[in-house]
């Protein structure tokens, strides 16, 4: 098997919040890195200067999670740099606030193909190389609503949830191969999906954390990547909510 430094990490949605800190902190053993990214082209490559000055190998790739022909043509171009993923993060999704009575057709078919189609197809896509080299780790960034639901947020809660289906029947599917496949399922974290809060807003929800703060994006980063490791082996198909004591 080759050593943590030698294998490449696949970030979806690896430009801002907690993707950036996922690249930062695989960067620093020196791991080969693919930012991905949607439309953040300039953040991408800021986040890619700095894995780059930490000694790892980095590249940025756009494209359209939704569309299987432009996760080929990323598998392709990975393909062509010698960058086939042995681990690969699920990290990319959109959030959605506002009553069930206010979603649309086009809102419920939108999150659901980012946050649940996106994986689906991203990780069918890379799955035949760690099969054939029996070995690969599959990380998938869920939430804390995909464990317990929030009220306002049933369609973001309803693709986290399937989330959280999917890495525990994929994990029994993949456990022979010594494939992992396991869900982090964050609280609150200081990143851009919480702007839809005022500031009133933030302080009542950090009041109902029992450790008082929002998580950083490198504390989730940090946890990303113990479940990477090749010690990590024995855990697989598990949730694992960093949440402040918010949720036990």
């Amino acid at each position: 098997m080759k050593s943590l430094s030698e294998m490449t990490v696949l970030i979806t949605g690896g430009s801002r919040g907690i993707g950036a800190a996922i690249a930062k902190r695989f960067s620093e053993i020196g791991i080969n890195i693919v930012i991905h990214y949607l439309n953040s082209h300039e953040s991408a490559n800021e986040i890619a200067r700095t894995c780059i000055s930490n000694g790892s190998k980095t590249i940025t790739i756009a494209a359209d999670l939704k569309s299987n022909q432009q996760i080929e043509r990323m598998k392709e171009k990975l393909d062509y740099h010698g960058m086939q993923p042995d681990i690969l993060v699920n990290n990319a999704g959109v959030s959605h606030y506002g009553l069930l009575t206010d979603v649309n057709e086009s809102d419920w078919d939108d999150v659901i193909n980012v946050n649940l189609k996106g994986m689906f197809l991203s990780t069918k896509a890379f799955l035949p190389n760690m099969i054939n080299q029996k070995f690969g780790r599959i990380i998938n960034i869920s939430s804390i609503w995909g464990i317990s639901g929030a009220s306002y947020e049933v369609l973001y809660s309803t693709t986290k949830g399937g989330m959280n289906a999917f890495t525990k029947s994929l994990a029994k599917e993949l456990a022979p191969s010594n494939i992992t496949v396991n869900a982090v399922a964050p609280g609150a974290v200081e990143t851009d999906m919480l702007d839809n809060l005022n500031d009133e807003d933030k302080t009542i929800l950090q009041n109902e954390i029992p450790a008082g703060r929002f998580a950083q994006p490198d504390e989730i980063a940090s946890l990303v990547y113990f479940l990477a490791l090749p010690e990590s082996s024995y855990i697989t198909g598990q949730i694992i909510s960093p949440n402040g004591g918010w949720l036990t």
